[in-house]
């Protein structure tokens, strides 16, 4: 994968890029501050990027600003936000769009290499990778969604550990099911929620951005 790396730690910043290099992967870009992202993923197109929230010149959150200016200027453009804050207002226009793509993870919810390039790997591919303390705090802010009202506990477990990222496979392992017992909860969900496509990969990004806007 071609990669960008957006963080001002120098340590942090070097530290990603080694571990990225490590995997056979391509660094293409680093950026400092919000304009030097915003830049570089212009120009570069990044098959995915690792962005942080709080970047130079104010600190606040021009990061998170910049990916959102490039995905609106090149739609679906795959970001994992990696940081040590959840901005809630930007993370959801984030995902908004619908386009799938995105990632957002605490710092200090990434516990191992292998777990960072997953999310990596998934995002690029166009699905979600979200923390599960992301995923707290945009559904306490989020205004009551009647369609998901009519998911079974079980469904709402299934659909949760989707938002993580988490195949089929990994949701069965966690909630002691089987394959085909969560591939039977997942196309309920879907009909409940509505959603027809008959990609599945992205009737669950579908169904994950319906579960985190919650709206």
């Amino acid at each position: 994968m071609r990669i960008a790396v957006a963080e001002d730690l120098y340590l942090l910043r070097d530290g990603l890029v080694r571990l990225i290099e490590a995997y056979g992967h391509q660094v293409v870009a680093t950026a400092t501050t919000g304009p030097e992202t915003l830049d570089a993923l212009l120009t570069w197109r990044p098959d995915v990027s690792v962005v942080d929230v709080r970047m130079p010149p104010t600190q606040s959150d021009e990061g998170l600003r910049a990916a959102l200016a490039a995905r609106g200027e090149l739609p679906g453009l795959p970001v994992l936000i990696l940081s040590q804050h959840v901005e809630q207002l930007y993370a959801r226009e984030l995902l908004a769009d619908g386009a799938g793509g995105i990632g957002y993870f605490l710092k200090e919810s990434v516990f191992d290499a292998d777990q960072f390039i997953d999310a990596l790997e998934r995002v690029a591919d166009g699905g979600t990778a979200m923390d599960p303390a992301v995923i707290a705090k945009l559904l306490s802010s989020g205004p009551s969604n009647r369609r998901l009202g009519r998911l079974t506990e079980r469904e709402h477990s299934v659909l949760g550990l989707m938002a993580e990222g988490l195949s089929n496979q990994a949701i069965g392992r966690r909630l002691f099911l089987s394959e085909s017992a969560i591939s039977k909860y997942t196309t309920s969900l879907f009909g409940k929620l509505g959603i027809t496509d008959d990609d599945d990969n992205n009737r669950r990004v579908l169904a994950v951005l319906t579960y985190l806007n919650n709206t």
